[in-house]
């Protein structure tokens, strides 16, 4: 089965315990360190490339993918029951950030604040690629503080109660886009496991969020992350690891080992060697005994031909 050894991942496994507890771990993270609301902010949720860009990379992408693949046991229903479980909560909560997003423009500089969700994309996507070189950078919540203190206006903050239907939609269609993505990984979890290599596909998964983060930025098209984890998806794909897989399964040949497969029995008329006898002369036995008959004619030379 494929399975995730990132150090990161193992580490949040340790401390969290349990499949389920590790879903909803990496699927709400988002909303608890701001990252989702950064994103609203910051315009991400404008189109509907936006939504699935943030369904797919921020709600789920390779730590869905890896939790789904690698952690969760017991059968398909029990999965999507445990997918259902974390996923509604997701979308309500979601679509209630997406509420208070109005209130929080009032009180930050919106064109400072997307410069640090970029930044926030970007950490994470570098943890997500390197363990090594996530140490070395500040958490997203981090982040995500410093740039409400660069760009925080508390002198134009007021409580905003007119929410903006649209955005409510597309918040609860991202969210959505995540649960999606995580049942069509549960409906198709033993192919999956067979033909994805994780690593892979968490390392492109990086890169997409990365091009997420630079798309913020300006300097990509908006459409570009999508392509990006759709060729991630593509390139995790590796059939021949299901044929290792087969191959580490079976046994050694049958019958025999290294795979040599040893001849079946043709019944009474397979040529054996018929035991040494002495005649009964009480002599040593002679040549035909052992089946080498002698040298009088070519056909008794070799009667088996």
């Amino acid at each position: 089965m494929s399975s995730s050894r990132h150090p990161v991942a193992l580490r949040l496994e340790q401390q969290v315990g349990g499949a389920t507890k590790l879903l909803a771990t990496v699927t709400l993270l988002p909303l608890v360190d701001g990252i989702f609301a950064a994103l609203v902010l910051a315009g991400a949720l404008d189109t509907w490339a936006g939504v699935l860009q943030t369904g797919l990379l921020v709600f789920g992408g390779s730590a869905t993918l890896a939790v789904i693949l690698a952690e969760m046991d017991g059968t398909r229903r029990e999965q999507a029951t445990s997918v259902l479980i974390v996923g509604v909560p997701l979308i309500v909560i979601a679509t209630a950030e997406a509420a208070l997003a109005p209130t929080v423009d009032t009180v930050v500089d919106i064109h400072t604040f997307e410069r640090f969700a970029a930044l926030v994309i970007l950490a994470i996507a570098a943890k997500t690629a390197s363990a090594t070189i996530g140490e070395y950078l500040p958490s997203p919540s981090v982040i995500i503080g410093l740039g409400f203190l660069a760009s925080a206006s508390p002198a134009n903050a007021r409580l905003v109660t007119q929410y903006e239907n649209g955005l409510l939609l597309h918040a609860a269609a991202a969210a959505g886009v995540a649960v999606t993505f995580a049942l069509v990984v549960v409906a198709l979890g033993p192919a999956l496991r067979r033909v994805v290599d994780i690593d892979r596909f968490r390392f492109g998964s990086a890169v997409a969020l990365a091009t997420l983060a630079l798309s913020v930025f300006n300097l990509v098209p908006s459409q570009a992350p999508l392509m990006v984890f759709a060729v991630a998806g593509l390139l995790a794909f590796d059939p021949d690891q299901a044929a290792s897989d087969d191959a580490e399964a079976a046994p050694d040949g049958e019958g025999g080992p290294d795979g040599i497969t040893v001849p079946a029995d043709d019944g009474p008329d397979a040529r054996a060697t018929p035991p040494a006898t002495d005649g009964g002369n009480g002599h040593e036995p002679d040549e035909a005994a052992y089946g080498y008959p002698g040298e009088d004619t070519a056909e008794e030379r070799a009667p088996w031909l």
